[in-house]
C-alpha cells in the first residue's frame, strides 16, 4: 500500500470516528460550534474572516454561528488589540468549559469501541495521534 493511501485511510477513518461519536453522544450542538471553539482555544482570538477560512465555512455562515454562540455565552466579540477599529472573536471561559465537557463526553462514547485493543495497538494509536497533532499543528493533550 502506498503512503498516500495510508493518509487517505486515516482521513476516512477519522471522519467515520467523528460520525460515530456524534451519533453516540446525541449532542445537539452543530459540529461547527465545537470546531470553532477548538480553533479559538488553539489559536487565541481570531477575526471573523480568518475564523471562517480556518473552519471552512462562508463568512455569513460564521457570522450567524458566532451570533448564536455569543448569545449562549460561548464566545465574545472584543476589540482587536492590533487594530482597535476591528473586532476579534474569542472563546469565553464558559465556551472552553463546554468544549472540554464535550471532549470528555466524546471520549467516553468512543472508548467502548476500542476495549479489545492490546498494548501494542494502544501504543500505535498514541504514536499516530502524536504525529498527527504535530503535523497538523493541533493541540496535544498533556498526559
Amino acid at each position: 500500500m502506498e503512503r498516500s493511501e495510508d493518509l487517505q485511510r486515516l482521513v476516512i477513518a477519522a471522519h467515520a470516528l467523528t460520525r460515530i461519536a456524534a451519533l453516540e453522544t446525541r449532542n445537539e450542538a452543530p459540529a461547527a460550534q465545537w470546531r470553532t471553539l477548538t480553533l479559538l482555544r488553539e489559536n487565541g482570538p481570531l477575526r471573523l474572516g480568518e475564523l471562517a477560512t480556518r473552519s471552512r465555512v462562508s463568512q455569513p455562515g460564521m457570522t450567524r454561528l458566532v451570533g448564536v454562540m455569543a448569545e449562549s455565552g460561548l464566545v465574545e466579540r472584543v476589540a482587536d488589540a492590533a487594530d482597535s477599529r476591528a473586532t476579534v472573536v474569542r472563546a469565553t471561559a464558559a465556551g472552553v468549559h463546554a468544549l472540554e465537557a464535550w471532549l470528555t463526553q466524546l471520549t467516553a462514547a468512543l472508548v467502548p469501541h476500542f476495549t479489545d485493543l492490546d498494548d501494542d495497538d494502544w501504543a500505535a494509536l498514541g504514536r499516530t495521534a502524536g504525529i498527527l497533532a504535530r503535523k497538523t499543528g493541533s493541540m496535544e493533550l498533556t498526559r
